[in-house]
């Protein structure tokens, strides 16, 4: 990569990491405060424990992080999405904040080494899609299912 892309891109990434990074409090500040004891909590009637959705939330930005934006050396079996559905067992809170911080590195790296942001992807999940859409799409992915989060937390049993 020659130095003036570079210079380009680190003129723009960071500032999209920095919006990524900022949406994301939503779900750090709430993965600082759950005990171990708050991961097989349910909302009422929903079907997604506290410990499924931080695990769900960590495998999608893995996802987006290597089939989205390109970043090949991603590790990802996407068990909350090869399952389907709550199978209970995301009790592990060190293994879940591990994945969490896991998935915040490799999205990081993935949106700082973008060069065209304006570049189409297709996916079967979203359809077509720019990357900056995609980065939107992944940001607020986070940001919903940390505030289904953080009403378990709150209210869960």
């Amino acid at each position: 990569m020659g130095m003036a892309r570079l210079k380009t891109k680190a003129m723009t990434n960071p500032s999209l990491i920095a919006l990524w990074a900022e949406g994301r409090t939503r779900f750090t500040k709430l993965l600082e405060i759950v005990q171990e004891t708050d991961l097989s909590k349910k909302n009422g009637d929903s079907p997604n424990s506290a410990g499924f959705l931080i695990r769900h939330i960590a495998e999608v930005e893995l996802l987006f992080a290597k089939n989205v934006f390109g970043l090949a050396e991603v590790k990802i079996v996407a068990k909350t999405l090869i399952a389907g559905k709550d199978t209970g067992e995301w009790t592990d809170l060190a293994e879940l904040r591990e994945i969490a911080a896991y998935a915040a590195e490799m999205l990081e790296k993935a949106i700082f080494l973008q060069e065209n942001w304006d570049q189409v992807i297709e996916t079967k999940e979203f359809g077509k899609k720019t990357k900056a859409e995609a980065l939107g799409r992944i940001t607020t992915h986070t940001a919903y299912h940390a505030g289904q989060l953080a009403l378990v937390l709150k209210y869960g049993k």
